[in-house]
C-alpha cells in the first residue's frame, strides 16, 4: 500500500467526471506507470518524536494566547504593560495587588492558573525532548551552530526524518517551503515570488527564530543576515538566513561534521542546559569545574566572539566585490517574436 501526495494529485479533483471508481483507475494507472507522488512514510521512533514535537508546540500556542488575555485585560483596564515576570508563581501575587475590577480579576487569575499548569506540562515535554536529544548525535551536532538549541534541532530532525532522502540541499529546502515560487512561461523571463511555504511548516518555523537569534549575534551567518536585510529587509533576511540554515543543515548531516565556526564554550553551555532539563542533577559546590565552566569565564568568551568576529569580516570582505546583477527587463511586446 502507497500514500499519494494530495497536493500533486489534485487535477483528479478537477474532472468534471468525477466518481470514486474513475478516481481509483486514475490513481492505478498513475502507480503503474511509476508517475504517483507518493508520500514518505517515516518509522516508529520519527512518527513519536513528531507527536512530542507537535504537542509541544500547541502548548505553547495555548500558553501564548493566555499571557495575550492577561495583557489585554490589562490594557482594557488602562493598567500599563507588564514583563514577563507576572506569569510566574511569584508573579501571582503581583498581579493580585493591580487595581482590577472583581470580575476582571476573576478572568485574569483563571488564566494565570490554567498557565500555570500548562507550564507544568510543559516542563514534562521538555524534559522528554531533552532525554530523547541527548541520545541522539545530530541533536548535539546541529547545536553547533549559534542560533540553534535543542529545541530547534530536534524540530527539524523530527521534520526531516532520514536526510538520505534528499539528494540536494535545494530539495531538503523545498521540502521545509523555503524555496520561492516561480512562474515563467514562454520567452519571458522567470518571476520569483514569495516562498512556497509547503511542507513542514513547524520546522520552517524553527528555522526562521534561529535566523533571528543569528542576527544578534557574531559570525558569517550574521553578516549574511545583515547584507541582506539591507537591500530587502530585515523579515526577507531572516527567511533567507533560515534557507542558508537548511543548505547548511543538509551539509553538516549528510557529511556528518560539525558547523566550522562553532563556540566550544557555547556549545558546552548549551549541552549542560539540555542535560538539566532532561533530569540530570545539579553539579554546583563540587570541587571540580564541570565542561561548561569556561563559558562563565570573560577571556574565554571574548577569543570566541573575536574569532568569529574575524570570520564575520572575512565573509565581509569576500562578498564587497560582487557586483549586483542588473534587473531583468520584460522585452516589449513588438520584440518578443524576434530573434
Amino acid at each position: 500500500m502507497v500514500i499519494a501526495n494530495p497536493l500533486q494529485v489534485r487535477a483528479i479533483a478537477w474532472a468534471k467526471v468525477k466518481t470514486d471508481k474513475i478516481d481509483a483507475a486514475t490513481l492505478a494507472r498513475l502507480h503503474a506507470a511509476q508517475f504517483l507522488p507518493e508520500v514518505w512514510m517515516p518509522p516508529e521512533d520519527v512518527e513519536l518524536q513528531r507527536r512530542v514535537i507537535a504537542e509541544r508546540t500547541q502548548l505553547v500556542g495555548q500558553m501564548t494566547r493566555l499571557k495575550n488575555r492577561i495583557q489585554s485585560i490589562l490594557h482594557a483596564n488602562l493598567v500599563p504593560k507588564e514583563t514577563g515576570h507576572i506569569f510566574s508563581k511569584r508573579g501571582r501575587a503581583r498581579l493580585e495587588a493591580l487595581p482590577l475590577p472583581a470580575d476582571q480579576m476573576r478572568m485574569a487569575l483563571r488564566h494565570h492558573d490554567e498557565l500555570g499548569r500548562l507550564a507544568a506540562e510543559l516542563a514534562i515535554i521538555d524534559r522528554d525532548v531533552a532525554q530523547r536529544a541527548l541520545a541522539d548525535p545530530n541533536v548535539k551536532r546541529l547545536m553547533t551552530i549559534g542560533g540553534v538549541d535543542a529545541i530547534v534541532a530536534a524540530s527539524v530532525l523530527a521534520a526531516v526524518g532520514d536526510i538520505r532522502r534528499f539528494s540536494s540541499p535545494e530539495k531538503l529546502v523545498s521540502y521545509l517551503g523555503l524555496n520561492p515560487s516561480v512562474h515563467q512561461s514562454g520567452d519571458h523571463p522567470a518571476y520569483h515570488g514569495h516562498i512556497t511555504h509547503q511542507g513542514r511548516g513547524h520546522a520552517r518555523g524553527m528555522l526562521v527564530e534561529a535566523a533571528w537569534s543569528l542576527a544578534s549575534s557574531t559570525g558569517p551567518l550574521s553578516a549574511f543576515f545583515h547584507r541582506i536585510s539591507v537591500k530587502r529587509c530585515k523579515s526577507v533576511a531572516a527567511i533567507a538566513t533560515a534557507r542558508k540554515l537548511a543548505v547548511l543543515i543538509w551539509h553538516m548531516l549528510t557529511k556528518q561534521q560539525d558547523y566550522v565556526w562553532t563556540r566550544p564554550a557555547l556549545l558546552q553551555y548549551k549541552i549542560r542546559r539540555l542535560e538539566l532539563m532532561a533530569g540530570h542533577t545539579s553539579r554546583r559546590g563540587g570541587n571540580k569545574p564541570g565542561p561548561a565552566r569556561d563559558y562563565s569565564v570573560k577571556a574565554i568568551r571574548d577569543q570566541e566572539r573575536a574569532r568569529l568576529a574575524s570570520a564575520e569580516q572575512d565573509y565581509r570582505r569576500f562578498v564587497a566585490g560582487w557586483q549586483e546583477r542588473p534587473p531583468t527587463k520584460r522585452r516589449p511586446a513588438s520584440q518578443e517574436g524576434d530573434c
